[in-house]
């Protein structure tokens, strides 16, 4: 059973902000073993290929959702770096599931883990990133007004 992820009001997210006009929408949920979840239909504005993903909207993705396993640990955090594997082709318009977990940390250092599946199982993206801890006052104080 899923449970939705409290991340705070990132309205204005890509990813996850719900008053973003341009971004995903993503929703984001806990599972029992501890990762984030996305259940996902990408809309056609994501097409690359016809009929298929473009690699940097799954890239997005993936970041998306390990920029939310952090919050599992109660991290917020900016990436610094990102891998990515795109296995099999990424279909536009048909049910997708995004996971993520916080695989650990050292000191301000947070690796996480992503994973594109299909309904089927399949792994068709995945994902490694490294993330650095910053403190939110500072990042809520460097924000331009407006």
């Amino acid at each position: 059973s899923l449970q939705p992820l409290a991340h705070g009001a990132l309205h204005h997210c890509f990813g996850c902000g719900q008053q973003n006009r341009s971004g995903l929408k993503l929703r984001f949920y806990t599972d029992a073993e501890g990762r984030v979840v996305c259940p996902l239909r990408l809309a056609k504005r994501f097409e690359g290929p016809p009929g298929h993903a473009h690699g940097g909207g799954i890239a997005t993705l993936l970041d998306a959702a390990m920029s939310k396993a952090n919050r599992m640990p109660n991290v917020v955090a900016m990436t610094r770096h990102l891998d990515g594997d795109y296995l099999k082709p990424v279909p536009i318009g048909v049910p997708l599931r995004l996971t993520a977990r916080h695989v650990k940390a050292e000191g301000r250092k947070h690796h996480c883990e992503a994973r594109l599946t299909n309904a089927q199982g399949e792994i068709l993206a995945q994902g490694r990133a490294l993330f650095i801890a910053i403190d939110p006052a500072r990042l809520a104080a460097a924000q331009p007004a407006g």
